[in-house]
């Protein structure tokens, strides 16, 4: 049998398997809009309200970037701007009877609520507000209180998203410190390259620099690699030596169950627009458990505003009163949230509810995941030839890993390969110079959207491999 026939044989087989699978699995791809091939290559506004329902969907494993919009963001957006228009300021505080939106005075503590189990937290424990790297500063603010002769130090990753670094580079000279000497960052010495850090490498460094560090900022899933964090453990490994802990969950939120509370997490922070398809740029979220924001605290340390102030003298608008803060996360609100924010974020978050939570989703996300991995490594779909200009970073295990593979190029193909993908109506993310991260969420990504995938990608890396001999003649 020639090459061909076996790949084509292989590719029946893996459709296959693929419908069997797809009549199986939980689905909630009727409540979102997938866009078309047609869309996705078009340069035009579109005139209709929301995605077209007829032409050949595009297959989209991006929700790592961003999320896909849910059909209900639709409702709930014009309900909440039909609220605006015919109530103005009365919208605050005036509920309507049959209306699924909660006053905007209430929306906060609404959201925080649907929130909540997807983190891991009590709803006092959840404050939905501002942006990720904002939250991020707001929590160092109140908890990094380095001491110049004692605990001082930051740890993070070598290869941490760079606004994390940023934020911990310019807390660290807010302070008066240099980040040479009080910033460390973790390179894992058994893959330096990828920087697949593992428990033991980080417990290891903890141990390493306990005497003088004061904070540990980590992710709970590496953006790059898609590996995901031994969280309780490293937490409390780094909580017997008097470390405070925040974790950026930009890549876990919505991806992997979290249980922030009972894993006694200090603090942490997210953004909504990947797995929880709040849309660009929406609001993000922290968390800080309850034993570090205890009931009506003076300010402290915090970065205070009115928005976190109690919510019984909220509007009294007398600064003698003082600032005493709402209990809990809420009490770190500064302005009062954007209600077209929480009201897209909220209709992503019923259908998490309507789910069954992040159990049932998990449970379809590993058995996705796990059938990529086999389609890429052991279908046949993919030639051997072909085979050997990839790898993947991305943890074996499946414990250790969320719904993301990251796939290393060999080197000079990946701007060919993310063409052609392309070209084929297929939507992955591009890390450079040679990485693309695949991310089949649950929510709306089926099995066989995986098949459509790894055959594109074969046939991308086939003409990537021809492109690359022709330059070398």
């Amino acid at each position: 049998m020639s090459e061909s026939s076996t790949v084509n044989s292989a590719l029946l087989e893996a459709k296959a398997k693929a419908d069997a699978l797809d009549g199986d699995a939980l689905s909630f791809r009727k409540e979102f809009n997938i866009p078309t091939k047609t869309e996705i290559a078009s340069t035009q506004l579109p005139t209709s309200e929301a995605g077209s329902e007829v032409g050949d969907k595009c297959v989209y494993l991006c929700g790592n970037s961003l999320g896909l919009q849910p059909k209900r963001t639709w409702v709930r957006i014009n309900q909440y701007l039909s609220t605006w228009a015919t109530q103005g300021v009365q919208g605050h505080f005036k509920p309507l009877n049959d209306s699924p939106l909660p006053t905007w005075l209430d929306a906060d503590e609404r959201v925080s609520q649907l929130i909540a189990p997807i983190v891991g937290g009590s709803p006092s424990e959840v404050a939905v507000m501002q942006t990720l790297t904002a939250n991020l500063h707001f929590l160092m603010s109140a908890f990094y209180r380095p001491d110049i002769n004692g605990k001082h130090k930051i740890i993070l990753e070598r290869k941490a998203f760079p606004s994390d670094h940023f934020a911990v580079e310019t807390q660290i000279r807010h302070h008066g410190l240099d980040p040479a000497t009080s910033m460390i960052t973790l390179t894992s010495p058994s893959s330096p390259e990828d920087n697949v850090l593992t428990t033991e490498e980080v417990l290891s460094a903890i141990d390493a620099h306990a005497a003088d560090t004061a904070l540990l900022l980590l992710p709970g899933i590496q953006y790059y690699t898609g590996a995901f964090f031994d969280i309780p453990t490293i937490t409390a490994h780094a909580h017997k030596h008097g470390i405070f802990v925040i974790w950026d969950l930009a890549h876990a939120v919505g991806n992997v169950p979290l249980l922030l509370h009972d894993w006694d997490v200090d603090a942490a922070a997210w953004c909504s627009y990947k797995y929880l398809n709040g849309g660009p740029g929406c609001i993000g979220g922290l968390f800080v458990h309850e034993r570090n924001a205890p009931a009506h605290p003076i300010a402290g340390n915090r970065l205070a505003g009115w928005w976190g102030n109690d919510k019984k003298t909220r509007f009294v608008m007398d600064t003698e009163v003082g600032f005493r803060a709402v209990g809990g996360a809420a009490g770190f609100q500064l302005s009062n949230p954007s209600i077209l924010d929480i009201t897209s974020l909220s209709s992503s978050l019923e259908l998490f509810h309507e789910a069954g939570g992040m159990g049932p989703l998990r449970e379809k996300s590993l058995r996705l995941t796990g059938f990529l991995e086999e389609l890429l490594l052991k279908s046949g779909i993919i030639s051997e030839s072909e085979r050997e200009l990839f790898r993947i970073i991305t943890p074996s295990d499946p414990a250790r890993r969320g719904a993301q593979l990251s796939l290393m190029l060999a080197p000079g193909l990946l701007n060919a390969v993310m063409r052609e993908l392309e070209a084929r109506g297929v939507i992955v993310d591009e890390r450079k110079p040679d990485v693309i991260r695949v991310a089949p969420a649950p929510l709306y990504n089926t099995f066989s959207d995986c098949v459509a995938f790894v055959q594109a990608f074969a046939e991308a890396l086939s003409v990537a491999k021809k492109e690359k001999a022709e330059e070398r003649k």
